[in-house]
């Protein structure tokens, strides 16, 4: 068995390869650095594991962009300096970044090495990603912090260009939102520490009649840090898949979970409603002939586009109706909701869970740490394309939690998966959204500034945050919206699961939302109202004093809590420190 063959198992980590790396060189040898500053994080992650794959076995099974052009944050100083933007290091409002960036100029040199990308790129669609100086790194990911945008069509011509200027100025920018300052404060880095630098690849997929998309993109994670089941191991690894461009495996909408020696576990639940209810149904395309970067429904007339330009499709739709998952071709009687419910792919596609499985552990013995990885998969051919590759900063072994006998009528919240690891005692404050108030006063946006508002005033403090669906999601109906600048001093966030007003934590490692809350300390409980070895204590959230915040739906409580979460037991209780 060749070396990166073995299965996972835990390893005595030695990061020196990684950290020694000098990424530079490679993109100099293709013809691909622009500029004489540092590559950045995801560069320099995407050029170690080209090296990686490239010396081992796995070469012939796993592919990259067909290039990676590495803009060095030289070019980012520069666009600094020339359009006198250095008062955004010390901008405490939050400027209009999105409003700025039409306005602003980059030099000519940039310009013509641009057009050298576009000629390159032939009119593919273009992604153009963040790499920062400290993105990436074996502390912090940084990870969803900046942008990563799309250009729909990548011509050598002026449309093209504006495009792509318009993307790279976007990127550069995003050095300065109000999420990326809050991270670097709140990890003690100043904001002059920081510097962008720029990736810019093919996006790699397949043209479907005027839509272009990947088949299945998906993330991969070598170590479990929170299971559903002791069954799962941390050394497993969990992979998340979409169908479509990748953008639904960093946000927290619905996608597919698979713990890779468990693959068929759902943790998310068996029933035909569970399985329906927490399953992808639109996904994330470019519009070749308008383009644009849109989302599409898996609605009957996508189905059958899909049915025709997907062979296999069979293995990853389903339709589900009156409480029953059907085949795609069955017909129904009532009226029913194609699914990418994923079903058939550990069996018909092993060869993915096989490949994911051994660059894992390849990618862990040569970097020495825990890793994460992005990449695309197409089931006609089984082209495994690796867009990214970098440190799992957030790992950490769990210490033991021995949670102490308290009794029922003082417990919140309980939970029993999921849970991360850890215990807070004395915490003063608890921030609450009640989900009643949230959907009949439908203002997500303003429940998220409230909620930020909180946030602010809690600062310094690690409050216990508790709240329906979701946290972080992009879509509200699932979750408030909000940012990670406006929850980042919790000190616990706690997802109830209300399925009557069709909210449930997302049961998924492997977003940018959980990276942060790892790499930060943030504790993290689900709990399932109504299912055994959980509790929401309704009641006492409806008579304990409270103060209103800024939106209805939002309460804040002042007290004495206990938090403790035993990560490796799997249970989680948050209760009054008063009286255990």
């Amino acid at each position: 068995m060749a070396p990166d063959d073995l299965p996972l198992e835990p390893l005595k980590f030695h990061r020196s390869d990684f950290i020694r790396f000098d990424p530079e060189p490679l993109y100099k040898d293709r013809g691909e650095l622009i500029g004489d500053g540092k590559c950045g994080g995801k560069a320099k992650g995407l050029a170690f594991a080209r090296a990686v794959v490239e010396s081992s076995s796995l070469r012939d099974l796993v592919s990259f962009p067909g290039f990676s052009f590495s803009i060095t944050t030289e070019a980012f100083f520069d666009f600094v300096e020339d359009n006198r933007l250095d008062w955004l290091y010390d901008d405490p409002s939050g400027a209009d970044l999105e409003s700025m960036a039409e306005a602003l100029s980059v030099g000519e040199g940039l310009k013509r090495d641009l057009m050298r990308v576009l000629e390159r790129a032939g009119g593919l669609p273009l992604a153009v990603r963040s790499s920062s100086l400290l993105e990436d790194s074996l502390s912090l990911s940084f990870a969803g912090k900046y942008e990563t945008c799309f250009v729909a069509a990548g011509t050598p011509d002026q449309e093209g260009l504006n495009a792509l200027e318009g993307a790279i100025k976007r990127v550069w920018l995003s050095l300065f939102n109000p999420s990326a300052k809050a991270y670097r404060a709140k990890h003690g880095m100043g904001d002059r520490m920081e510097a962008m630098g720029v990736l810019i690849q093919p996006v790699v997929g397949r043209r479907r009649g005027d839509l272009y998309y990947p088949e299945l993109s998906g993330t991969v994670f070598s170590r479990v840090f929170r299971r559903p089941t002791p069954r799962v191991r941390k050394e497993d690894g969990v992979m998340r898949i979409c169908f479509g461009l990748g953008t639904r495996t960093v946000e927290r909408g619905n996608a597919r979970v698979f713990y890779l020696t468990n693959p068929n576990l759902r943790p998310e639940g068996n029933t035909p409603e569970q399985i329906a209810q927490s399953s992808q149904w639109d996904f994330d395309y470019i519009d070749v002939a308008r383009r644009a970067f849109l989302t599409g429904s898996l609605n009957n007339l996508f189905l059958k586009s899909i049915l025709k330009n997907h062979r296999n499709a069979g293995a990853f739709i389903e339709k589900y109706s009156d409480g029953m998952l059907l085949s795609t071709l069955s017909e129904t009687d009532g009226p029913s909701r194609p699914i990418f419910s994923f079903h058939g792919l550990p069996v018909r596609f092993r060869d993915l869970f096989d490949t994911v499985r051994r660059l894992m552990g390849l990618m862990e013995a040569r970097m020495g740490c825990p890793v994460d990885m992005e990449f695309t998969y197409e089931t006609e051919g089984g082209d495994m394309h690796l867009l990214q590759m970098r440190p799992l900063a957030s790992f950490d072994e769990m210490a033991h939690v021995e949670i102490p006998s308290i009794r029922d009528d003082v417990v919140l919240l309980k939970g029993d998966r999921m849970v991360s690891n850890g215990v807070l005692e004395g915490v003063r404050h608890l921030v609450y959204v009640d989900a009643e108030a949230y959907m009949s006063n439908w203002d997500p946006a303003r429940v998220a500034h409230a909620v930020g508002e909180m946030n602010a005033r809690l600062k310094g403090e690690p409050y216990i945050l508790v709240g329906p669906g979701r946290w972080g999601s992009s879509n509200p109906s699932l979750g408030v919206p909000a940012s990670y600048a406006q929850i980042c001093n919790c000190g616990c966030l706690v997802e109830l699961s209300l399925p009557s007003y069709g909210m449930s934590p997302e049961l998924s490692y492997g977003t940018h939302f959980f990276l942060d809350m790892d790499s930060d300390g943030i504790l993290y409980l689900p709990v399932f109202d109504g299912q055994e070895g959980n509790r929401f204590n309704r009641r006492w959230f409806n008579s304990a004093p409270f103060e209103q915040g800024l939106h209805r739906a939002v309460r804040l409580y002042t007290g004495s809590f206990n938090v403790y979460l035993d990560g490796q037991g799997e249970r989680g209780i948050v209760a009054l420190a008063s009286a255990d």
